[in-house]
């Protein structure tokens, strides 16, 4: 009789004198890059880390760059811990017991009990608290304890550094132009400014899609003076000053980079 109560335990509730099923686990949301659409950044993982499965973001020049909601949910805290530990950090709650921290930021945009959706801008990149320069800190919690992050349904690298490509708030939408530089090839960068690695040309007359636009290095060119840059690719960045888009500035329903 003890082993049969035993086994009813390991399966289920006795409730009443019925046996009712363990609740399964609910899945884990879809989770996305905690960065606007078309971002690159680097993400690091240490075994000494706290915790130990958090993410450390940075990319050059990224104080102040804006932090997005990696998953659909509800703000459940905006806390500022001064100096010390997270120093200014967010916490969204996702149901089923999942949520995810954004920490060392310079600022908020969110407040509690705002529901959130993908891409949502919660704070920006800095270096409060426990911080030595600007990053995020990021993390996946389930039930309180931290989890090995995933994205889109896929492990993040452990341990190590490793670039993460964002697709969070993406559009369905995109555009096209046309290059014009009077014949002359238009470099192709690796980033939005002219600072960045040349990673091939495009020859003069070429339609190209534009899957997202941004903000860089400042340009003059056929179409006037320009500081917008036009992501044609991945890691592969045009200047709109030398692109007919039918536009003055940035195109209708596609997305900022």
């Amino acid at each position: 009789m003890r082993k049969r109560w035993i086994s009813l335990l390991v399966t289920g509730l006795f409730v009443g004198g019925a046996l009712v099923p363990a609740t399964p686990a609910m899945a884990a949301p879809t989770f996305k890059v905690p960065f606007p659409c078309g971002q690159s950044w680097s993400g690091q993982t240490r075994s000494d880390h706290s915790p130990a499965y958090a993410v450390d973001f940075n990319r050059t020049d990224d104080a102040g760059d804006p932090v997005v909601a990696s998953a659909p949910g509800t703000v459940d805290r905006v806390t500022d811990l001064g100096g010390t530990s997270y120093g200014k950090y967010v916490r969204i709650n996702h149901g089923g017991g999942y949520s995810t921290y954004y920490a060392h930021l310079s600022g908020f945009n969110v407040s509690v009990g705002q529901t959130v959706g993908y891409g949502k801008v919660i704070g920006w990149v800095g270096s409060t608290g426990g911080s030595t320069g600007p990053h995020l800190h990021y993390e996946q919690r389930l039930n309180g304890a931290d989890i090995q992050v995933r994205f889109n349904g896929s492990l993040a690298l452990y341990w190590g550094t490793k670039s993460y490509t964002s697709g969070n708030g993406c559009s369905s939408g995109s555009g096209n132009g046309t290059v014009d530089t009077s014949g002359t090839p238009l470099t192709v960068r690796s980033g939005p400014g002219t600072g960045y690695a040349s990673v091939g040309t495009v020859a003069d007359g070429t339609r190209v899609t534009i899957a997202c636009q941004t903000s860089g290095t400042t340009v003059t060119g056929t179409y006037g003076t320009s500081s917008i840059w036009d992501r044609i690719g991945s890691g592969r960045f045009i200047a709109d000053a030398y692109v007919y888009t039918g536009h003055d500035g940035y195109i209708p329903n596609v997305p900022r980079c």
